[in-house]
């Protein structure tokens, strides 16, 4: 297991009902993931929420806000938490409903910053 992958392990084990976390490139491209779903449903969701990301700052940067810290979809049975790590690259954790959004946000925040601290 690489070092993004045990970064997003033990974000997803410490949030109660998560079933995955990824690593990806701007372009939605995972870099790495920790997932409990199939891979290829995970890259999908991953690279669909990449674009939702870019859309954001997109039209965040048009009205000079600057990006989103991070954002919230939630879906009748999943919620989606997307964060950005910087240099082009964003973390995600999606959670089974009802979400516990605090503790995602805590778990995934510190995931964050363990994945700046791996990119060097």
């Amino acid at each position: 297991m690489s070092p993004f992958a045990r970064i997003l392990k033990t974000a997803v084990e410490a949030t109660p009902r998560a079933i995955g976390g990824a690593f990806a490139a701007a372009d939605g491209e995972m870099v790495d993931a920790y997932a409990t779903t199939d891979p290829t449903d995970w890259a999908l969701l991953t690279a669909h929420y990449g674009v939702v990301l870019a859309h954001l700052e997109a039209a965040f940067n048009t009205w000079h806000f600057g990006g989103p810290e991070f954002f919230f979809v939630e879906h009748p049975t999943l919620g989606v938490l997307v964060q950005p790590v910087g240099e082009g690259y964003f973390a995600l954790m999606a959670v089974q409903q009802p979400a516990p959004l605090a503790t995602a946000l805590t778990t995934l925040g510190r995931a964050v910053i363990e994945l700046r601290r791996e990119m060097g």
